[in-house]
């Protein structure tokens, strides 16, 4: 992403009509950052709080939440997904608000048989509706070690990135009627859970439970975003945190690498995007499909 001077940064968020930012960043430790939300034992801390794992067996899955809200930012996780014959289960990691027209931007990461390749799912949420579904495979083994897997999140767009290869980009298109998430704080969740009733081929392929107790590992959850907390942000630009913060989330776009990296995923790896399935929309494509960047 380009570099701004806390100035231009400033600058910009004035332009947005937004608050000035102070930036929290955040890499500390499992106990200090998350909630284990659900799945009992399923759900365990290790290494002082460097590691998670989160896992699957016939009776249940797991999950957590962090324990801040976020409203903008740039929210990072190292994931290494279940290894062998995954098909059936999915390991979600989404930011989400509550209630009925609540935001959420999701990665979903769909299991299959050992030796093919995981499907990653996306999806945003705008005032409680989805259907912006686009899925892509990866240039890797997501089993075999662990990979980053991010979301920046700011007032002009939403990008996607895998090691910070961005592979999916939701501009902000207010102006044409299309609603964006911007005034909804948003919790991280993620969560390993079984779904072989879809998540394989369509739910052609079912879980092999033979093969439990599947596990997901996280590590390395770090943000640079600014938190909600009892309705106020931790906002401040007169904040010496804010002129010292890694402030390249705030950029409006891509820079010209940026898009170039985007465009070979979209190439090479892009096997879904509802802003091409005339199927789903008889009655013509949603407005953004119209627009440059979010097709």
């Amino acid at each position: 992403m380009a570099s701004f001077s806390s100035t231009t940064v400033l600058l910009l968020l004035i332009s947005l009509n937004v608050s000035a930012f102070f930036i929290a960043v955040s890499a500390g430790t499992f106990y200090e950052d998350i909630d284990i939300k659900w799945g009992d034992d399923r759900a365990k801390i290790l290494e002082n709080g460097k590691l998670l794992t989160l896992s699957l067996d016939r009776a249940c899955g797991a999950g957590f939440q962090s324990k801040n809200e976020f409203l903008f930012g740039r929210i990072e996780m190292q994931i290494k997904l279940v290894p062998g014959n995954s098909a059936g289960t999915v390991t979600a990691f989404y930011l989400s608000s509550q209630g009925p027209t609540h935001d959420e931007i999701d990665f979903e990461f769909l299991g299959n048989l050992s030796g093919d390749p995981y499907t990653v799912h996306t999806n945003i949420f705008t005032q409680g509706k989805g259907e912006r579904e686009q899925q892509f495979h990866l240039w890797f083994d997501p089993t075999a070690d662990f990979h980053t897997y991010s979301f920046t999140w700011n007032p002009k767009h939403i990008i996607f990135s895998v090691d910070d290869t961005p592979i999916r980009e939701f501009k902000n298109l207010e102006s044409i009627g299309v609603p964006y998430p911007k005034n909804q704080a948003m919790s991280l969740y993620s969560s390993l859970w079984d779904a072989e009733d879809w998540a394989t081929r369509g739910g052609l392929i079912k879980t092999d439970w033979s093969q439990a107790p599947f596990t997901a590992s996280y590590r390395n959850f770090n943000t640079n975003a600014c938190i909600w907390s009892a309705g106020k942000s931790s906002c401040s630009s007169a904040s010496s945190a804010f002129i010292a913060a890694d402030n390249s989330w705030l950029a409006p776009e891509l820079d010209p690498r940026g898009v170039e990296k985007l465009m070979w995923v979209r190439r090479n790896y892009m096997i879904y995007n509802y802003c091409t399935d005339s199927s789903r929309f008889p009655g013509g494509f949603p407005a953004e499909c119209q627009a440059s960047g979010n097709s």
